[in-house]
């Protein structure tokens, strides 16, 4: 079962009659943290929160982390390489049009495609031989944010809400930043069979985070004592119901949200409100350019978020590194947009002494072929890609597996996304296998009955 037994959550909702009373919010309050008490992990954590940057649509591994001499040598020739029937690609191999150096102390091979990133090698622990099922952009992006291919299961970040909780009880413990849209939307942040209260407070979309406020945050009553009453009658129609209807996990998650959307009005305003930061922090994430302004604001709403006690924050990037065709123009522009504001979230974590306990997670959903793709594109490669941790207990200055000769297919120290899943959550102090929930008569887990936690990849 999970770290907190369903049934104790529901005998803490039903406890009290009325959500906004003082009395009621220091129950409420009392409650809360008497339930992250008994959330405390597994094993001791390393970190205590995650920042996942997806990149949606795929970034090619051959062209950011894992250099191919190989592919190098055999541009433009026939290869022989067992392409899946379902992948559009010629068999000829399509070299890098980027040129890889080593950067650090750890001698870390970057492209130039990601000059700012390479600054930050040490920090930076490489899977190299990452691999997913899903040919097609839905089903690898389910897998990467849920664990399943196919079936609508819990996101990652609700599964990390659902066992550990919130650091602050004044604001969500999973919000989604400027999320996709497409390629399953919702389902992607969404708390599926666990109590509605986990799914994601989502910001912005598609990359944009618009103003960066949480919609219909601020009341539309003005006088705050008025809003206090008819939120108490609300509060206690909807606990008649539940009494009436017994147990019901929707209406307990309707029951929570209303409580914490008021709780919110409070707190959450102040750090959604990245203008405030000083201008050499603002330039640090690239705010103050054009090209990496969006995906700059995003990064340092997700630091403050961090800092304010969100337990899992997902960023979005806006541009989809989907190219087919066009591989230069296209990666170029979604590199510059997400270098420096990546860089920076690393850099400004680190100053502030919050890298050691946050953990970054950088992703595609998957990869793209070594094999070219029309006359300058590439297509999908779930059969090996490269994802790169940061902080929060990982090993940096770590290049972690190998793909094969072209970098086509994992083969050494294969990390599967379930595998990669494992490792997160035993990095928060979770072990995989007990964060379970009864559904449909069977327990339910994010890796389902797979995965293992990769300790090479562990500092």
């Amino acid at each position: 079962m999970s770290l907190l037994p369903l049934s104790n959550r529901r005998r803490f909702l039903r406890s009290s009659a009325c959500g906004f009373g003082a009395l009621a919010a220091a129950d409420l309050l009392a409650r809360d943290s008497a339930a992250a008490e008994s959330l405390l992990a597994h094993h001791a954590p390393r970190a205590k929160r995650v920042i996942f940057l997806f990149m949606h649509g795929g970034p090619s591994q051959v062209d950011t982390f894992d250099p191919k001499p190989e592919l190098d040598r055999n541009d433009g020739k026939t290869v022989s390489v067992d392409l899946p029937s379902n992948v559009d690609a010629r068999p000829v191999a399509m070299k890098s049009p980027w040129k890889f150096q080593r950067h650090g102390q750890s001698g870390l091979w970057i492209s130039e495609l990601l000059p700012e990133i390479a600054e930050c090698a040490d920090d930076l622990c490489v899977v190299r031989s990452m691999y997913s099922r899903g040919q097609s952009h839905g089903q690898a992006v389910s897998m990467l944010n849920t664990g399943s291919d196919n079936l609508v299961r819990p996101s990652i970040g609700s599964w990390v809400s659902y066992g550990l909780g919130s650091e602050n009880q004044n604001l969500p413990s999973f919000v989604a930043v400027s999320p996709a849209t497409s390629h399953g939307g919702p389902r992607n942040y969404g708390s599926a069979f666990l109590p509605t209260k986990h799914q994601a407070t989502a910001i912005g979309s598609n990359g944009k985070i618009g103003d960066g406020m949480i919609a219909n945050l601020q009341p539309a009553e003005s006088d705050s004592q008025r809003q206090t009453r008819q939120l108490n009658l609300l509060q206690q129609l909807n606990h008649q119901h539940l009494r009436r209807s017994g147990p019901d996990a929707q209406i307990e998650g309707a029951i929570a949200a209303y409580e914490l959307a008021f709780r919110m009005q409070a707190e959450a305003p102040e750090v959604l409100e990245i203008d405030q930061e000083p201008a050499s922090i603002q330039q640090l994430y690239g705010i103050d350019q054009k090209e990496t302004q969006a995906f700059g604001r995003s990064c340092l709403l997700a630091r403050r978020l961090a800092e304010a006690g969100v337990r899992f924050i997902q960023v979005s990037s806006g541009n989809v590194w989907d190219q087919h065709s066009g591989l230069r123009k296209g990666h170029e522009k979604n590199a510059l947009a997400t270098d420096r504001p990546i860089a920076g979230l690393i850099k400004d974590l680190k100053q502030r002494g919050m890298l050691d306990e946050t953990l970054i997670v950088w992703s595609g959903e998957f990869g793209r072929t070594p094999m070219a793709q029309g006359k300058d594109g590439r297509d999908h490669n779930p059969q090996g890609f490269t994802a790169f941790l940061a902080g929060g207990g990982s090993r940096g200055g770590l290049a972690y597996g190998e793909t094969d000769e072209f970098g086509f297919r994992a083969a050494t120290d294969r990390v599967h996304m379930h595998d990669l899943h494992a490792t997160i959550l035993h990095l928060l102090g979770i072990d995989h296998e007990r964060l379970t929930y009864r559904y449909a008569g069977r327990d339910f887990r994010l890796t389902d009955v797979y995965g293992k936690v990769i300790s090479g990849l562990l500092a």
